[in-house]
């Protein structure tokens, strides 16, 4: 029988500052503001012949990176039912609830959620984590990802893989 074993990583580099607003309803949405995000991951895989599950630092890598692509942006939910996205040369042009909001396309990402929220975050970002089959390479069963908006607030998207496949 195989032993797994659970790996946390939680590290103070691994967070990213940026602004977002929750939206509530088609008419109701919080304004503009920011949070410095803080990312963890809970990896399950199996401990192999040196008693390792992995190389951490791939994990840390990868992490760290993903955190990088986020930080100092204004994310905006491309994904929302609730929004209108129109772009010129420059910027973005974001309208909800009939008022429009231009954002320079240099300080904007346009992310594939529904919402920017913690549970969307957190779940976007383990799909990240799992790409290039990496699951499969390490022998990872299972992963959570964490996104705090704040101390004591945050949200986690479990995966349970099968052989290492999404």
């Amino acid at each position: 029988m195989n032993r797994k074993t659970t790996i946390r990583i939680q590290n103070p580099y691994l967070k990213f500052s940026a602004a977002h607003f929750t939206i509530f309803s088609a008419t109701s949405r919080e304004r503009l503001h920011g949070h410095n995000f803080h990312v963890s991951a809970d990896i399950t895989a199996e401990v192999g012949a040196n008693g390792l599950c992995f190389d951490y630092n791939i994990m840390k890598r990868r992490m760290h990176a993903l955190c990088e692509r986020l930080d100092e942006y204004t994310l905006i939910p491309e994904d929302s039912p609730h929004l209108a996205i129109g772009e010129n040369e420059q910027e973005y042009e974001v309208t909800f609830d009939g008022q429009c909001m231009r954002l320079l396309k240099t300080d904007t990402l346009l992310l594939p959620v529904r919402n920017v929220t913690a549970e969307e975050l957190s779940h976007l970002l383990l799909k990240q984590m799992l790409a290039d089959n990496i699951a499969a390479k390490h022998k990872i069963s299972a992963m959570t990802v964490s996104v705090a908006s704040s101390p004591g607030q945050n949200a986690a998207t479990h995966l349970q893989l099968e052989r290492g496949v999404l």
